[in-house]
């Protein structure tokens, strides 16, 4: 029982009995306030039943080689009986919640005066103390608290509250001007940018010494971070280069204010003034001004040229610079203007993109800025292979290395006539359970087929899960609705463990109706892999019933819940899309007044019945406008059914489905489709028993004129 209290342990034989319930309830599946949504890890892919005879009790594998979707769990709670949980008094239960609801409301006193009776329920208790002393930690009006850390770390050596607080502890002291102690406590394992850029600003005023990679890398746009790279730049451990590739990597992604803080930091005061006015007008700004002589000028020029990219007259902008500024600017500078034309074009889905990538030379450009000269080659009537091999060659080679781009690589090799290069390329990624993977596979003429069923979970194996300190903390964060609390607890739990424990711990979440865990724990497997948890079918066919009454592909169907939710029938979305099916509130009244759902009420909506009704027939009808593309109706029910036929409008020949989904400009939206399309395969696989193409489900999109379109 590491990380519980020393008293708990000096008298656990009055603590132990058989299980008894926690506050809330395990019959059904969590809920939680704002759902926990993950970035879809790259092995992620869902999609949901194909018919109501395949959804079947997980059993023998189809063929013996095969898994078969289950909806329910493989194991029953056997040896349930025979585990031991802690029995929680009832008033210190009440107490943790209290507690937290004392948190929530920033009532510091009253959180105070909670904690000596919420401190003994042995299980959820010391959260209350967390809540206490990360309020003291960052209270910047009093000293750091260090004496009551040192007794909460002796207390609670383990476990994740003590991790995230030695976090927490970090960032404190190094405000406090406490170096030695940061350096000391350093590094965590659940670590953030704040904790890490507040740990190597300490090592470095301790005389560690930190080189600028450490220091950029880490970066990222927040309070400790700021101090360390304002510290580092004054002590000229970062220079210059550094400074000025990270400005141009926050402008063009628009990120105009935190530009702006990377500018006062490169600029004086009077460079500051003229940066103001060129961000604010640049054509004015650069009207009548000489030629640039020193390197701030230079810069200062070159950022006023690269935000005449922006907006209405952009061809009109790029005449200018030629006539103006091409032959006044070094030549790197000058292609990296052209580039961010090419950027802002690539990024409207604009044909003309290329001719601005192809003004950029042989610039070396950010990840980003290369991922977007791929993708607007990829979009063109006939493709150069040859410019997307340089243009992937140019990434770095972390970058070069993600599937993404070793399937175009490999494209672009085999389109030139080296398929022996090119079939080593699809060998080194077919394995991965992903888009490319799969995509890969094909190329490589393989048949899609699904790994090989894993030794079921013994009961040995599920009750050692079962009796996991961190795992039942997290159970009973999920029993209590706490899904903030509940997820990063469960998370740090599953470190180190084998691929047997986490199936084992996926299982539990499986017994427990904690259906994201299931999936996103299952997925940390390496070698043994259980598509039964991976691809968990819940709900008992229901899912497939509702998809089948409007003549949808259950298996697509199953792949946009589990990406859209992770099967969290209450999940809650951070612009508030609600339920199973991520319903809009406008979205789900319209379709309930469009299909005649009388008695629908907005409190309603995360109700299962009423949400798959609402969700599949919404998806339906994007799926009729769109002319039955599940690619254009995927990126649909997640961007808005305007905005695939407005990217669709924009080609000017067919493209495959792979290389729409591949351009689509918004981040979310493309990870999204390529999800779900990837996760509809697998699922479909499952369901029939039967191989299922990605890329024949992908099929292809053609060019249609921009029309009106009446869907929300």
């Amino acid at each position: 029982m590491s990380g519980e209290p020393s008293f708990v342990r000096s008298r656990m034989s009055l603590w132990l009995a058989l299980s008894v319930g926690l506050a809330g309830c395990a019959g059904a599946d969590r809920t939680a306030a704002s759902a926990d949504r993950p970035t879809p890890p790259a092995a992620s892919a869902a999609a949901d039943p194909a018919s109501a005879s395949a959804l079947a009790p997980a059993g023998p594998d189809v063929g013996g080689a095969v898994q078969v979707a289950s909806l329910q769990a493989s194991l029953p709670a056997q040896g349930k009986a025979d585990s031991i949980q802690l029995i929680t008094p009832p008033r210190a239960r009440e107490a943790v919640i209290n507690a937290r609801d004392a948190m929530q409301k920033k009532q510091w006193t009253a959180l105070e005066s909670l904690l000596p009776l919420a401190k003994t329920d042995p299980v959820l208790g010391t959260y209350a103390e967390y809540w206490s002393l990360r309020q003291k930690l960052q209270d910047r009006t009093r000293p750091v608290p260090d004496a009551e850390m040192q007794l909460f770390m002796q207390t609670h050596p383990d476990g994740y509250l003590a991790d995230r607080l030695r976090g927490d502890w970090i960032i404190a002291a190094t405000r406090a001007g406490n170096y030695p102690l940061a350096v000391k406590l350093g590094p965590v394992v659940n670590s953030n940018a704040q904790e890490r850029c507040s740990r190597l600003l300490s090592l470095h005023m301790t005389g560690e010494r930190v080189r600028a990679a450490q220091a950029m890398e880490a970066f990222q746009p927040n309070s400790a971070c700021w101090s360390m790279l304002d510290q580092l730049a004054d002590s000229k451990v970062v220079g210059w280069k550094e400074l000025d590739t990270l400005l141009r990597a926050t402008l063009e992604t628009n990120k105009t204010s935190n530009a702006q803080r990377v500018a006062a930091i490169m600029f004086d005061g009077a460079q500051m003034v003229h940066y103001a006015a060129l961000m604010k007008d640049p054509k004015k700004w650069l009207a009548g001004r000489p030629a640039p002589r020193s390197r701030a000028d230079i810069e200062l020029v070159t950022i006023a040229l690269s935000r005449l990219a922006y907006g209405k007259e952009r061809e009109a902008n790029a005449a200018y610079i030629e006539r103006q500024w091409a032959k006044t600017l070094p030549k790197a500078d000058i292609e990296w203007v052209w580039s961010q034309f090419g950027l802002v074009a690539a990024l409207n889905v604009e044909l003309n993109a290329v001719d601005w990538y192809r003004k950029s030379g042989n610039a070396r450009l950010t990840d980003y800025n290369h991922a977007w000269q791929v993708r607007s080659e990829l979009r063109q009537p006939r493709i150069d292979w040859d410019w997307v091999a340089k243009s992937i060659r140019r990434m770095s080679s972390q970058q070069a290395a993600e599937p993404v781009w070793v399937y175009w690589y490999a494209r672009s090799l085999a389109a030139q006539g080296n398929q022996q290069a090119a079939t080593q390329h699809y060998q080194s990624i077919a394995g991965e359970l992903n888009f490319y993977g799969q995509l890969a596979s094909e190329e490589l003429g393989q048949t899609p087929s699904l790994p090989p069923a894993p030794v079921p979970v013994t009961a040995g194996e599920l009750k050692q899960a079962r009796e996991n300190p961190g795992l039942r903390r997290a159970i009973a964060l999920f029993d209590l609705g706490w899904r903030p609390e509940a997820v990063p607890e469960w998370n740090y739990a599953l470190r180190g463990m084998t691929d047997r424990q986490l199936l084992a711990a996926a299982e539990l979440a499986r017994e427990e109706h904690i259906y994201d865990r299931v999936v996103n724990t299952s997925l940390q497997t390496e070698k043994e892999i259980d598509f039964s948890q991976r691809f968990i079918a819940p709900f008992e066919g229901r899912v497939t019933e509702k998809a089948r009454l409007i003549n949808l592909d259950p298996a697509w169907v199953y792949g946009l819940i589990r990406q859209e939710s992770r099967f969290i029938t209450d999940a809650r979305s951070r612009v508030g899309a609600s339920g199973l099916m991520q319903l809009m509130p406008a979205t789900a009244r319209w379709v309930a007044k469009k299909i005649g759902m009388a008695d629908f009420k907005p409190s309603s909506v995360n109700d299962f019945d009423t949400n798959t009704v609402l969700g599949t027939s919404y998806l339906s009808m994007v799926l009729n406008d769109l002319n039955g593309s599940e690619v254009l109706a995927t990126a649909g029910y997640n961007a808005g059914p305007r905005r695939p036929v407005q990217w669709r409008s924009k080609l000017a020949a067919p493209v495959e489905g792979a290389i729409f989904a591949e351009t689509i400009p918004f981040t979310e939206t493309r990870l999204y489709v390529k999800n779900v399309m990837s996760n509809a395969t697998y699922y479909a696989m499952m369901f029939s028993g039967q191989p299922h193409s990605l890329k024949k489900r992908l099929g292809t999109v053609s060019p249609s004129p921009n029309k009106r379109v009446d869907l929300p």
